[in-house]
């Protein structure tokens, strides 16, 4: 019996300029490249029910990273290496074809989901549209004695004439590590050994996900997912992080040395980030606009998560600055608002509007133990979420009506305070001072919200907010 990919029901929260797939549950991005001028992203997708399930891989291809096409579902749990699903991975460009690399999922008894085994796969194209799977997966069958059944999301890069993997796993004695492979020719591959591990499980994680390894700026930068961080009083609040260990990779020990490891984002709903370089050499970031057992109130509308803004990474004063893609101004239909004034009351922004940037710049080099209070409200309901600035504290606190506990960002004292802020239906994104911190949340208003600012000392206040274009997921390919 075949059965039918669910439908949206109700489009109250449906986002207007960020990656959704048609219905159904997303999570992780996958596979982010550019193949035959088109940027392509595809995802962890489930398309009968709002719910996680045995995943495929949903796509989509962009000419700007912005205005998404959405195309066939690119693979699918249909082998014996993949039956229960067809987890995370990466694309890599060679001879003309985009090659996928997949985690197979595969459970030894379906009503005992945690045990299973798990390896890695390859499927290619060279249309960009139709992949077909390699004949002699898994590529990699099993992980080494060293690691659990833990063992997915490879990412995969050419350098120096090789192949490399970095694949998430964990030891025997439940702390994260990151195996390391080489290839010649993308189908047989040769362990190289574990490339890094966690330092405790409370610390730094007992599984490691989705890493991603990628030089900026002269360093090399290894991307990674961790599960099991142990909350501190400011610091990984969510249940899982995203966040990243800067240092030097040595492909002959082969070993990465590297500092301590960095939260990426300090919103409620961010997890499972992967990047990709761009043709005019952008790192750029997406990640997945959710986080697991978070309140999704869109489940009831037939659909469940959506991916992040793309972002473009810089590293800079040892810190890795996340900056919206500069294309994002290609959205602007219109200034709703552009007024500077030096205030010390409670200011009406906007209200009425879904879709808007908010461009705040407020000069401290005047004022002294500053208190700044951003508030999006959803009058007459109780729904609101407030952005409160300390200036002695260099902090900022985020409280989300829809999700428990505040969220804490600090940032380095500073001369001017900057808020780039991207609203989107039932999401916000939040810049400050050029992406030195961010943070990502998740809302479920049932009006378009009303923003005010409240400072309690005068201080010079800038502030320009455009209308965005939220017709970017509406059409489809047709093969």
């Amino acid at each position: 019996m075949t059965i039918a990919p669910i439908q949206v029901t109700n489009y109250r929260y449906r986002l207007g300029y960020h990656l959704m797939a048609p219905a159904g549950w997303i999570n992780d991005p996958n596979g982010l490249c550019y193949f035959q001028g088109y940027y392509h992203v595809f995802y962890q997708y489930h398309p009968y029910s709002a719910t996680w399930g045995p995943m495929s891989w949903g796509h989509a291809r962009s000419r700007d990273l912005l205005h998404w096409q959405t195309l066939p579902i690119a693979i699918k749990p249909d082998k014996w290496t993949d039956h229960d699903g067809c987890f995370s991975g990466s694309a890599l460009i060679k001879d003309q074809g985009l090659y996928l690399f997949y985690t197979g999922n595969n459970y030894y008894n379906r009503s005992n989901v945690n045990e299973y085994w798990q390896n890695q796969n390859l499927a290619v194209s060279y249309d960009g549209l139709h992949f077909t799977k390699y004949l002699n997966n898994p590529v990699i069958a099993q992980p080494q004695l060293d690691n659990t059944e833990n063992f997915r999301d490879p990412k995969v890069w050419e350098y120096d004439g090789l192949y490399y993997a970095v694949i998430g796993g964990q030891s025997p004695t439940g702390l994260g590590q990151i195996l390391f492979y080489q290839t010649a020719d993308l189908k047989h591959w040769h362990y190289l050994g574990i490339l890094a591990q966690a330092q405790t499980a409370a610390t730094e994680g007992y599984m490691w996900e989705c890493p991603d390894l990628f030089r900026l700026n002269g360093q090399d930068i290894l991307l990674i997912s961790p599960q099991g961080i142990q909350a501190q009083t400011k610091r990984f609040l969510n249940l899982y992080q995203t966040g990243y260990f800067v240092g030097r990779l040595d492909y002959q020990q082969p070993a990465l040395v590297h500092g301590s490891f960095q939260e990426l984002d300090q919103g409620h709903d961010f997890y499972a980030a992967q990047t990709m370089l761009t043709p005019d050499g952008r790192r750029i970031m997406i990640g997945w606009l959710n986080m697991w057992d978070n309140e999704m109130l869109e489940q009831a509308d037939g659909w469940a998560g959506a991916l992040t803004l793309p972002r473009e990474l810089v590293y800079k004063n040892e810190h890795l600055y996340q900056q919206p893609i500069a294309e994002t101004k290609t959205l602007r239909q219109r200034i709703l608002f552009n007024k500077s004034w030096p205030t010390k009351q409670t200011v009406t922004l906007i209200q009425g509007y879904s879709q808007l940037e908010i461009n705040l710049k407020i000069d401290l080099t005047q004022v002294n133990d500053l208190n700044l209070n951003i508030k999006m409200s959803d009058p007459p309901t109780p729904n609101h979420l407030t952005l409160q600035y300390n200036q002695t504290r260099h902090q900022f606190l985020l409280y989300n009506f829809n999700r428990p506990g505040v969220r804490i960002a600090a940032l380095s004292s500073c001369p001017e305070l900057k808020l780039q802020i991207f609203l989107d239906t039932s999401s916000v994104e939040i810049f400050l001072n050029d992406g030195a911190a961010v943070l990502t949340e998740r809302y479920y208003f049932q009006n378009s919200p009303l923003i005010t600012m409240t400072t309690d000392k005068a201080a010079d206040v800038q502030c320009v907010i455009y209308q965005l274009s939220s017709q970017t997921n509406n059409y489809h390919y047709e093969i």
